[in-house]
């Protein structure tokens, strides 16, 4: 019925896309009237928008047209390339936050330029994130004759640009092209900093991500990590895998009846499908004889049971060359979406000293998390986000619900003429694989270029092997060859080409192909198997049948793929036996392609919960993390009032004192525990009350004497440093204390976060309780922070310093100590060390103050009053 609708009143899609065509046509008219301008005259056109939208004469809508007409003149006349109305349209799209889904060889580069210099019309600056370094750079550099013609400076972020001053530079340019690696470390590493003249990254107001499905789906189920070396002693990781080694895998044997059990041989299973290890009781008594512990899930014991699970899961779920490769005596791994080398990131919880044994490679020590964000909170920091990709559809509902992002598809400038044929089911992989090298050398032998997909690098080798004892010359692709992917993708259109991709590494780079190529039929895909996600098969097909061209896709399969195997070949094996379908054989049918399709949204809707799950603990997190980053860009602001804040600081010392004391408004005054007070000021702040200087008869008068006795000794203690000196010190033991209290409460969130699903058990939300416990372990950080920001300015020691020099030099000193301990990761709170410390006054020398008495009978009377530190 909804179809029936829609092909007579037309879908939402058609409707958008149709308005924004009307407004296509408006910007057509200005064509002749940019036309006539000189290129001075283009430029102050311009100019003159860029004035009214920074004056905020006019908003970027108001300016559209003309930015749109302005550019795609510029564009004619600096490129030789003039956008047609459907990147218009695009372009549109991406101004308007949404995402532009566009097939490949549509021109998004082009599309996003429209976008960008419009919305750099502000001066706040347009981040675009593309996939990996190559294309950042090779986009930032294609497009900079553009820009510059316009007025806006560009910049680009890469992996190899280490200095960061120049980091800085690029970040101030008026575009900025980079990786979503690159602007989201540097986003945690801002925040680590201890001047705010060494952030490098500034607003975060209108970024465009390009292959926006690739960052905002695939990549987003792994978190960004700073890491450092954890307190916790590392683990015996080689006794877990060898211990490992000697269990039996078993199978769990479903009920033939509703009333019996399931029954689990072996010592533990394996959830293929969930991607977990079980052990069983049997495997459980083993371990426990061969750890030599009486119950290995005690509490004393938890880390043994964990690093078990680990390397089983190492070894039965995580493959060599699929998940990961050994490179250079390291396990890196590998995209599962991309295929390509995820250099620097590590599995968490153990996983990856788990593979390390497995291995044989150097284990390498447990690490903490120092500063951390999710690519969702990340991108969703900015005042505007848009995307632009070929495949986005299948995953409308997870952009709506995750990024509030709807998608809108954009028809082609020339309808597509490529073939997709049905796909090709063998019973085995042998069997499917000689018959992609059959059809790839047939396809060879007649000169028309060949793209092979594949969905791990394993494979890609297996069919390499297939082909180069067949003699057939080809290309591979995978995370092996992941630095050379542009060029190698680029010659894939070339006569006689044979190229095999790992999940369709070379994204963004375009196939271009000759008259002579199209003639032949253009290029033809191969699939040799069906991804998870629907969308990398799609991403794979796209390469073929660019701007109208020739072309045609097939996949085979076979019911030994993961998918099939995993997600329902017993049904289609069923059809190949009734069919009798024999060895060397296939099927072509739609119903099995229905049957696929299905195992894929299985999965699809698996992955999408695994991401909405992560982002769901991630936002408890996040709204912490807001509150943390303020705060810290506050006390990195020279203008801060300091001295306000540690007023307060002071004053919530005294009532959280008073609190513990048990003295509470309203008791009789003859019940106040003096004792406590004293104590604890002398135990905490090196501070001597006696019972003379803090007896009350209220709780307010109480609370106003202590109060004044610290403020009064803090100010004297302070006199000895100049007022810009008094702040620099404050600011950074602040900034310092709260970033150790910051760690720590990361790390035991995510011990909190790892135990948690057990509450499960006890019929209580996991989520619920990781809010609850998380909320109330933040209220205890603020709490703690503000103490010790208290303790430790009052146990620092001062000496008078005549030279102003050697007062410089000593809060260089500290800083240069602090950010020591930061790269190292030692973090221990606040330097005792942080000035020379001072002379003790002996209590028969005169007083310093200068009256003439001695120092026990002035100053040095019940107490240090003048608010030196007591002792060390």
């Amino acid at each position: 019925m909804l179809n029936v609708f829609s092909k007579i009143f037309g879908t939402r899609n058609d409707k958008e896309v149709k308005r924004y065509r009307k407004r296509a046509q408006v910007i057509n008219a200005l064509e002749s009237k940019y036309e006539a301008m000189s290129d001075d005259e283009l430029q102050d056109s311009l100019n003159e928008l860029k004035n009214q939208v920074q004056n905020e004469e006019k908003s970027l809508d108001d300016v559209l047209n003309d930015s749109f007409a302005i550019t795609r003149e510029a564009s004619k006349r600096v490129l030789n390339m003039r956008p047609y109305d459907v990147q218009l349209v695009g372009a549109m799209v991406l101004h308007d936050g949404r995402i532009a889904e566009m097939k490949t060889g549509e021109g998004k580069t082009l599309v996003g330029s429209l976008a960008v210099s419009l919305n750099a019309l502000t001066g706040k600056g347009v981040h675009v994130v593309t996939v990996n370094d190559y294309l950042a750079s090779r986009d930032a550099a294609e497009l900079e004759p553009l820009y510059n013609f316009l007025g806006f400076s560009v910049g680009a972020i890469v992996g190899t640009l280490k200095d960061d001053d120049l980091r800085k530079e690029q970040y101030a340019a008026d575009i900025t092209y980079g990786t979503n690696n690159e602007f989201g470390f540097d986003f945690l590493r801002d925040n680590m900093n201890y001047d705010i003249e060494e952030k490098v990254q500034r607003d975060h107001s209108f970024v465009i991500v390009d292959e926006v499905d690739s960052i905002l789906i695939d990549e987003a189920r792994t978190p960004l990590i700073i890491s450092g070396p954890t307190n916790q002693k590392s683990a015996n990781y080689l006794q877990a895998q060898q211990i490992a080694m000697t269990l039996e895998k078993g199978e769990l044997i479903e009920p033939k009846k509703a009333d019996e059990k399931p029954i689990t041989t072996g010592d533990f299973t394996v959830d293929e499908k969930n991607k977990s290890v079980v052990l069983t009781e049997d495997g459980t008594e083993k371990a426990e004889k061969l750890f030599e512990v009486d119950n290995l899930y005690s509490l004393e014991n938890a880390s043994l049971s964990h690093n078990l699970d680990q390397a089983l899961k190492a070894n039965y779920i995580f493959e060599k060359d699929v998940d990961y490769v050994v490179k250079d005596n390291e396990v890196i791994i590998v995209d599962e979406f991309t295929g390509r080398l995820s250099e620097g990131r590590r599995f968490s919880e153990g996983l990856h000293q788990a593979l390390e044994a497995k291995e044989n490679v150097t284990i390498q020590d447990e690490s903490q998390t120092l500063a951390d964000i999710t690519f969702q909170n990340y991108f969703r920091m900015y005042d505007k986000l848009a995307g632009m990709t070929g495949t986005a559809q299948t995953e409308a509902t997870e952009f709506a619900e995750i990024y509030s992002l709807d998608v809108v598809s954009i028809p082609t400038n020339v309808p597509i003429q490529r073939l997709d044929k049905n796909d090709l089911i063998y019973k085995s992989e042998h069997e499917k694989f000689e018959a992609v090298c059959n059809k790839i050398k047939e396809l060879n032998e007649k000169g028309q270029p060949v793209l092979v997909g594949t969905a791990s690098i394993e494979k890609s080798e297996a069919l390499h092997k297939i082909l180069k004892n067949k003699k057939i010359p080809h290309t591979v692709l995978n995370a092996k060859q992941h630095e050379k992917e542009g060029k190698i993708i680029e010659d894939a259109g070339q006569k006689g080409a044979v190229t095999i991709a790992t999940n369709m590494a070379g994204r963004g780079v375009d196939i271009k192909l000759t008259q002579e190529i199209l003639d032949l039929g253009g290029l033809v895909i191969l699939g040799t198997e069906r991804h998870e996600s629907r969308r990398i098969d799609n991403q794979l097909r796209g390469r073929a049948g660019r701007q109208g061209d020739a072309g045609e896709s097939q996949f085979y399969l076979s019911l030994e793929d993961n998918l099939l195997r995993i997600f329902g070949s017993d049904k289609i094996k069923g059809i190949m036996e009734r069919l009798g379908i024999e060895d060397g054989e296939h099927i072509e049918s739609k119903m099995v392609t229905r049957a696929v399709e299905n195992a894929q949204k299985k999965v699809e809707q698996m992955h999408f919960e695994s991401r909405k799950h992560l982002l769901e603990y991630d936002d408890v997190a996040n709204e912490q993390r807001k509150v943390i980053y303020n705060f810290r860009n506050d006390l990195l602001k020279p203008d801060y009032d300091i001295d306000t804040k540690l007023t307060e600081n002071r004053l919530e010392y005294v009532q959280t004192t008073l609190s513990n004391a048990e003295i509470i408004d309203g008791m009789p005054s003859e019940d106040y525990n003096y004792d406590y007070i004293i104590a604890k000021f002398k135990e905490e702040l090196r501070l001597l009350v006696t019972l003379e200087d803090i007896t009350s008869e209220s709780y307010d008068e109480l609370e106003t004497k202590l109060n004044e006795i610290i403020t009064n000794v803090y100010a004297k203690k302070m006199e000895m440093a100049a007022p810009e000196q008094k702040s620099e010190i404050e600011r950074i033991l602040y900034l310092q204390i709260l970033d150790n209290a910051w760690r720590e409460h990361l790390y035991s969130m995510d011990t909190l976060k790892t135990g948690i699903g057990l509450r499960g058990y006890n019929q209580k939300d996991p989520l619920v309780e990781y809010k609850k416990e998380s909320y109330n372990m933040f209220i205890d950080l603020i709490s703690n922070i503000k103490h010790e920001i208290i303790k430790v300015l009052f146990t620092i020691q001062l000496q008078n310093q005549e030279d102003a020099k050697k007062e410089q030099e000593a809060l260089e000193k500290m800083k240069e100590q602090m950010e020591e301990s930061t790269e190292n990761i030692t973090t221990n709170v606040a330097q005792k060390e942080v000035m020379a410390s001072e002379k003790k006054i002996a209590r028969n020398d005169n007083c310093p103050c200068g009256s003439g008495k001695k120092y026990k009978q002035c100053c040095g009377k019940s107490g240090p009053k003048r608010g030196l530190a007591a002792g060390n």
